[in-house]
C-alpha cells in the first residue's frame, strides 16, 4: 500500500500482493470504501487499484479500477450518507426496483448507504465512487435513508453537466489536494440536489408529498442565490414565491427544520467554506461574515461557535496549521 503525502488520501493496488492473496486483499480494500465484494475470480490474474481522497467536509472520492466482478450487499456500519458512482470505462448493470439497468461510460448511479445494492461489472472497468455524508447535504434534501437506488442518464441537460464534472474529477483526482476538492464538493452537492430535485423517485415520493418536496427544493435553490442579502427573511421569500408564511414554514417543518434554522445553517456552511478556501485568503473574518448576510461579527462568531465548537478565527487557524503540516 502506498500513501500520499496528503493525510486525507491513500492509494492501494493488488500489484503489491501475490495472486493467491488478491481476493481477500481486494475485499479488504473495498470494505474501506463501504463497498461489499463477495466472489472474486482469480482465474484471469485479477487486477485492482483504488485512489482515495477525502474533502475538507468529509466527502469521499475514490477512483476504482479493476477486473470484472460484482459489488453486492450492504454495510450497516456506515453513517447516513448517499453514494454516487459514475462509470468512466467499461459497462455495468445496476439492480434497481425496475430490475437490472445497463450503465455506460458517463452514466451515474446513486443510492443510500446502508441499503442493499448490486452493481455488476462484466468487464475491466474504471469508476469514480463518491460518498456524501448526510451533514454535507444539510437540510436541503430529505434523509438519504428515504432514497431509492436509481440512475441518471447523461445524454443531455443538467445530468450531462453533472457527469462531465464527475468524469473530469476522476481523471484528475490524483493531482487534487484536499483544498482543491473544496470547490469540487460544493459543485457536486449543488448538481446532485438539482438533478435529484427532478427525480422524485430518488426519494420514493409522489403525489402531494412529491409536489411539496419539489416546491421546497425550488425555494431552497432561490434562497441559495440570496444568502448574501442581510434582509432575507421568511416573509420576503414567501412573497417572492406567492405563498403564505404559514405554508412556507410548514414546508420546512415537514423537512425537519425551520426557515430561520435552515437559513442560518446555509450561511454558516458558506462562511465555513470561505474561511479555509485558498481563493478567499485575502478576506478578513468580518468580510466573510458580511459576505454571507450576517449583520455583525459578534453575532457571527457566537452562532459559529455554537454550531462548530470553535470560533471562526480558531477554525481558520486550525486548518491553516493542518495545511502547513500536510
Amino acid at each position: 500500500m502506498n500513501s500520499y503525502q496528503d493525510q486525507n488520501a491513500w492509494h492501494s493496488s493488488l500489484e503489491d500482493y501475490p495472486l493467491p492473496e488478491r481476493a481477500l486483499a481486494w475485499k479488504d480494500i473495498m470494505s474501506r470504501l463501504g463497498l461489499p465484494v463477495n466472489d472474486v475470480s482469480l482465474a484471469d490474474n485479477f487486477q485492482g487499484s483504488v485512489s482515495f481522497h477525502e474533502s475538507p467536509l468529509g466527502m469521499e472520492f475514490a477512483m476504482v479500477s479493476a477486473s470484472a466482478h460484482q459489488i453486492s450487499g450492504k454495510y450497516l456500519e456506515q453513517s447516513d450518507a448517499i453514494w454516487l458512482v459514475v462509470i468512466i470505462r467499461g459497462k455495468a448493470q445496476l439492480l434497481s426496483e425496475a430490475g437490472f439497468e445497463d450503465l455506460h461510460p458517463g452514466d451515474i448511479a446513486y443510492g443510500p448507504c446502508r441499503a442493499e445494492a448490486t452493481l455488476r461489472l462484466h468487464e475491466s472497468f474504471q469508476m469514480l465512487h463518491i460518498r456524501i455524508p448526510r451533514l454535507t447535504l444539510s437540510s436541503r434534501v430529505l434523509s438519504p435513508s428515504s432514497m431509492k437506488i436509481g440512475s441518471l442518464r447523461v445524454k443531455s441537460g443538467l445530468a450531462y453537466v453533472f457527469s462531465g464534472l464527475l468524469c473530469a474529477t476522476a481523471k484528475t483526482l490524483d493531482d487534487l489536494t484536499s483544498a482543491d476538492l473544496r470547490p469540487v464538493e460544493l459543485a457536486v452537492t449543488e448538481l446532485l440536489i438539482s438533478c435529484l430535485g427532478e427525480e422524485k423517485a430518488a426519494f420514493g415520493l409522489g403525489g402531494i408529498a412529491g409536489a411539496r418536496a419539489s416546491h421546497l427544493h425550488s425555494i431552497c435553490q432561490a434562497v441559495e442565490t440570496m444568502l448574501s442579502e442581510p434582509d432575507l427573511n421568511l416573509k420576503s421569500v414567501a412573497s417572492d414565491h406567492g405563498v403564505s408564511t404559514r405554508y412556507l414554514q410548514k414546508l420546512f417543518t415537514a423537512a425537519g427544520t425551520t426557515f430561520s434554522h435552515y437559513l442560518r445553517n446555509r450561511r454558516l456552511e458558506r462562511s465555513k467554506a470561505d474561511l479555509i478556501s485558498p481563493l478567499h485568503n485575502q478576506l478578513s473574518i468580518s468580510e466573510i461574515c458580511f459576505r454571507w448576510g450576517f449583520n455583525g461579527s459578534a453575532h457571527f462568531s457566537r452562532v459559529f461557535r455554537n454550531k462548530y465548537g470553535v470560533s471562526p478565527r480558531e477554525y481558520k487557524k486550525l486548518h491553516s496549521e493542518q495545511g502547513r503540516c500536510g
